[in-house]
């Protein structure tokens, strides 16, 4: 591999929008294995689009255990067959959690503008009568 395909952990934290505290700490779930130029860690185009992935489903809520089980199914499945399987339960379930959630965020909101015109009414008729 040539040198020009290494990113220094500056340059991939850079690139990723991340810290480089972040892509410690996914080196130390042992979700990316940056390779070693002497005591640097350098990021390889395999690791960065790792990375990629591993954002990816934190923004879509997976944890940390169904991301890496992602990523192994990724390295021993060459197919990906086992991936997109798992990777579709996954997704399922994630869709019926925001799908509960919203749900609830909907029922919440409805009664909070009840209270809101209720007490709007409320202080409406105390104002009227001073």
């Amino acid at each position: 591999m040539e040198h020009g395909d290494l990113k220094s952990i500056a340059e991939a934290s850079a690139a990723l929008g991340v810290t480089q505290r972040t892509l410690r700490f996914y080196e130390d779930k042992g979700l990316i294995q940056p390779e070693r130029v002497g005591t640097m860690r350098v990021y390889s185009p395999r690791e960065m689009g790792r990375m990629q992935l591993i954002l990816r489903g934190k923004r879509l809520g997976f944890s940390i255990r169904e991301i890496g089980e992602f990523l192994s199914l990724y390295d021993h499945d060459p197919d990906q067959v086992a991936q997109v399987r798992r990777m579709l339960k996954g997704v399922q379930h994630r869709l019926e959690e925001l799908s509960q959630q919203r749900d609830a965020i909907e029922q919440t909101i409805e009664e909070l503008k009840t209270i809101e015109a209720m007490s709007r009414k409320h202080l409406g008729k105390d104002e009227s009568q001073d």
